[in-house]
This record gives structure tokens, sequence and C-alpha cells, in this order.
């Protein structure tokens, strides 16, 4: 959705919601909005390939569960060739298509949430991949400014601390502005869904529901939009 009447040109990347009688509903719940609520499009990564991964899961339920002034979607990795140089458009004469599809959909957003499993105390080798892909060629790294936040999640008590922590050194370096606090490390993921793949703890619900807050309110204050 385009900027409503009225709206200032100069946002053009954000959404206006056009009647202020608007409702919106989500996880449940239905929320008046007004025409000038603002509303920021959030790609989200998720680390696993697996299509019933937990990760997946708890990404999808803290995408159910954030405000409606961020629109989120998953930009899906799996499909992308390992980076090779020589593939890129500096060299050949097109980049594989799937690198251009995901550098697209990077671009498109105002703003990444990562949501992470922990291999071997680090991230998994497609999320790397990932940033390689979005961060090439030189001089063109579709990650550079967008507002950032880390969710990880491990079966072990640590949720994956080394995994996020890990992930932060590559974001400094592609100059992503990404929430220090809260910090939001899901140990004993295998637990936390019931049979259904839905959050069973209400106190998990309530934890993922302040920190939707929290980053929906990062991403107020810095997000970057091009004119």
């Amino acid at each position: 959705m385009g900027p409503a009447s009225g709206a200032d040109p100069e946002w053009p990347s954000r959404r206006y919601l056009i009647d202020w009688r608007s409702v919106i509903c989500k996880a449940g719940h239905m929320e008046l909005v007004s025409d000038q609520t603002s509303r920021f499009d959030v790609g989200v990564i998720i680390g696993s390939l697996r299509a019933e991964s937990v990760t997946r899961r708890l990404a999808e339920a803290l995408m159910l569960l954030s405000p409606v002034s961020l629109s989120m979607r998953v930009i899906e990795i799996g499909d992308l060739p390992l980076y090779n140089e020589d593939l890129d458009i500096e060299i050949a004469s097109e980049a594989p298509p799937a690198w251009t599809r995901f550098r697209h959909e990077v671009s498109q957003s105002d703003a990444i949430l990562f949501v992470t499993p922990e291999y071997n105390r680090s991230v998994p080798a497609p999320l790397k991949n990932a940033i390689d892909v979005g961060s090439a060629p030189h001089d063109q790294n579709v990650f550079a400014g967008l507002p950032a936040a880390i969710v990880s999640a491990s079966p072990g008590r640590m949720g994956a601390f080394g995994a996020n922590h890990h992930l932060r050194q590559s974001l400094v370096f592609l100059d992503m502005p990404t929430m220090q606090q809260p910090e939001l490390y899901l140990g004993g993921s295998y637990n936390l869904l019931d049979g259904d793949g839905r959050v069973s703890d209400p106190k998990v619900t309530q934890m993922l529901t302040r920190y939707g807050d929290r980053f929906a309110a990062w991403v107020q204050q810095h997000a970057t939009v091009s004119a």
C-alpha cells in the first residue's frame, strides 16, 4: 500500500492506513488505528531451513504478536546458491536469479529481524551465505542502514548465545543499527511449543510481545526511508 492522500512524498516506502476508523486484526486482537499511523515493512530472515523448525515457529509467533505498525514477511534464504564472486554481476552478465530476488526483497524492507538457531557456536551456514549475498558486490550492500534485531533459540539453556553475538559482529560491518536491549535468547526451545506448533507458555508469549513492542519503537527511531 502506498502513501495515503496528502502523505509526505519523501516517505514512499512507509505504509499508511487509509481510513482513520480502520481496524486491524492481529494475533486475535483488534486495534483501532489512525490514518496517520506509519507502517514499516520488516523482512524476517530465519536461520533454519527446515519447514517445521522450532526457530521458524518462534519467528511466526513473534510476527503475529508484533504491533500493527510492523508489516512483517519472511525473506527466504534456502534457494540461495553459495556466494561465488565469479557469478556476480561485476564479472558475469547476470547474477543468479535467487540472489537478485533476495537482494530486491531486502532492499524493499525498512528493517530486518533475524531469528536463528546456533550451529557450532555460530550462525548456520545458510544465514551466513545470505549475509554474503546481500552485502555484495562491492558498494551495493543492501543491508546498509537498515535497523535490525536478533532473536536466537536453541534446545540448550544458553539460547544460542554464541550465534546471537557472532551475528552481531557481522551486522556491525554491514552498518545495521542493531537493537541492543532487550536481548532475547530462547533456551529450551523444543519445550516452548505445544503439539500444534504454537507457543504454549503465557510468559513466553508475553516476552515475545514485549520484544516486538521494543523492536517497533527501535524501527520507528532508526528507519531510514529512501527518497
